[in-house]
């Protein structure tokens, strides 16, 4: 099967695990790593798995023709230079950054809408691992308010989810709602300095209007199978439950232990929603190809 030739910009954490899910993906070649610094262990990693790397940043993705699809896991204030650069070179962009320049995308809710965007946004951790569950209630019933509770380990929380932390709950909360289908939201993230670490943890309070428990616990249960496809880590810690009006979730996340360390759910879902949604999108390049 041919596959479709990406690059990844920025070997940090987020980078290098992502490295690690794309070169074993059944549909995507990874062609290219870049970054600026010549020290950067992701670029060593990647060079030891025979990936060509480069440490003069986005100028030779824009140069290879080979290159479809980019991956871009430097920080916002970069992406945003990066971004009319790719468009112009015709270079479908997924943003792991908070730039939010295209659409927000959640890949088992609402990728029909997006396949076409030349720059896709994964909002943020916490919105990859809670918007499905309040898509999957506001599909069955009216959502009058969601409210959100991320809690990852403080080992997992660089500097990036540190200095971003309003950013973060002003994302989140705006996808629940453009994505979720709650009428109001509101996300609050919380740093856990247990030791052992722990895993990442949401919670998911939905305040819906007649509710019907079964048919939520059948919607839920779907839509978790649905993101376990491309997050085998994702699971349901508690399903449903009701307290009046209010509907209660938990959602746990174990990260695949791929460069992170497997508590580091919180970065292993966006990485993981990263390639999910780019070998969906290299399904239809394929196809259409096939087609041809």
């Amino acid at each position: 099967m041919r596959k479709v030739g990406t690059a990844i910009l920025g070997p940090g954490n987020i980078g290098t695990d992502l490295m690690y899910k794309v070169v074993r993906s059944r549909n995507l070649e990874l062609r290219l790593m870049s970054g600026v610094d010549p020290k950067s262990e992701g670029l060593a990693l990647a060079a030891s798995l025979g990936v060509r790397t480069s440490t003069d940043g986005v100028s030779p993705v824009l140069d290879d023709p080979s290159v479809e699809i980019v991956f871009d896991a430097t920080s916002a204030r970069i992406h945003l230079q990066h971004a009319p650069l790719l468009k112009d070179a015709g270079k479908r962009a997924i943003d792991l950054t908070p730039a939010a320049i295209g659409p927000y995308v959640v890949p088992c809710v609402n990728i029909d809408e997006h396949a076409d965007a030349p720059n896709i946004n994964l909002i943020t951790c916490g919105g990859q691992a809670t918007i499905p569950i309040v898509a999957a209630v506001s599909r069955v019933t009216r959502v009058r308010y969601a409210e959100i509770v991320a809690t990852i380990s403080s080992r997992s929380a660089g500097p990036g989810t540190r200095q971003n932390i309003d950013e973060f709950t002003q994302t989140t909360a705006r996808g629940l709602v453009q994505i979720g289908g709650a009428e109001r939201a509101k996300a609050i993230i919380i740093l856990n300095p247990a030791e052992p670490p722990i895993m990442m943890r949401n919670t998911i309070y939905t305040v819906v209007e007649s509710p019907d428990i079964q048919r939520i616990r059948e919607s839920v249960s779907e839509m978790v199978h649905r993101v376990k496809r491309y997050v085998p880590g994702y699971r349901l810690k508690m399903p449903p439950m009701m307290d009046g009006q209010r509907v209660i979730a938990m959602i746990e996340v174990e990260g695949a232990g791929d460069y992170l360390p497997k508590y580091s759910g919180n970065l292993d879902i966006i990485t993981a929603a990263a390639v999910g949604l780019a070998e969906l999108l290299a399904d239809r390049m394929l196809d259409g190809r096939a087609r041809e």
